[in-house]
């Protein structure tokens, strides 16, 4: 399959880190595809680079070597203006810990990310009410996050996340914070949504269970994916 076939391809992606007299390879020439639609998991022991792999491929941090391509055209030459750009229209992020801005209600926070994007108040707040029912928080949308239980916290966060309508959602461990029964309600309506919207999706995980609930697993090991 052509590589323009795929929404996000990395390739050859390594990335080393000095610390003092040592170099610590994270990554080692490593190659993924996901094509839309697809839910992908990336398990791997803490500290195998698992977090370090979602920003490169979320061009939040650059390889020391590799490329990766979006949609069909290589980002290897893009200055920081261009991939901001392509950051904000093409991907969507949620974290282990939902970073939700404590002044602003759930709904105004799903609404934020779109009205910098330019969309105008009104269209937003609709979208972000949609958002906010299909995680089925409705009647949660005027409560800042401070009055939300952890697990409703992530859910706006998951919303915020695709408010924009991106084409990959990278997710790490973006139920690692809550308890067994929440992490499951949070990761099912994540599920549903990623596959209601078509998106393609790289989620960061330790929970085996969670990880075979999606299309395919991918083991970081030793710097390299098998």
């Amino acid at each position: 399959m052509s590589e323009d076939a795929y929404l996000l391809s990395l390739r050859d992606i390594a990335r080393t880190f000095i610390q003092g007299d040592r170099r610590l390879e994270v990554l080692r020439g490593i190659t993924l595809d996901l094509h839309q639609g697809e839910i992908v998991a990336l398990v791997g022991q803490s500290g195998s680079g698992k977090s370090t792999l979602l920003h490169i491929a979320g061009l939040l941090e650059r390889p020391d070597a590799g490329d990766v391509i979006v949609e069909g055209r290589s980002v290897r030459t893009f200055g920081d203006g261009p991939r901001t750009a392509l950051r904000r229209k093409f991907l969507g992020f949620v974290y282990q810990y939902h970073h939700l801005l404590p002044e602003f209600s759930a709904l105004e926070n799903v609404m934020l990310p779109q009205m910098l994007n330019g969309l105008p108040r009104s269209q937003a707040r609709l979208r972000a009410s949609e958002l906010l029912k299909m995680v089925q928080l409705t009647d949660r949308a005027d409560h800042r996050p401070g009055r939300l239980s952890g697990g409703e916290q992530q859910r706006v966060a998951i919303a915020r996340a695709v408010a924009n309508a991106p084409r990959v959602l990278l997710a790490d461990e973006p139920t690692g914070n809550l308890d067994s029964s929440t992490s499951d309600a949070v990761f099912r309506q994540l599920l549903t949504l990623v596959r209601e919207t078509g998106m393609a999706a790289l989620i960061a995980t330790h929970n085996p269970e969670l990880a075979a609930r999606m299309d395919r697993t991918v083991r970081l090991k030793d710097g390299v994916l098998g």
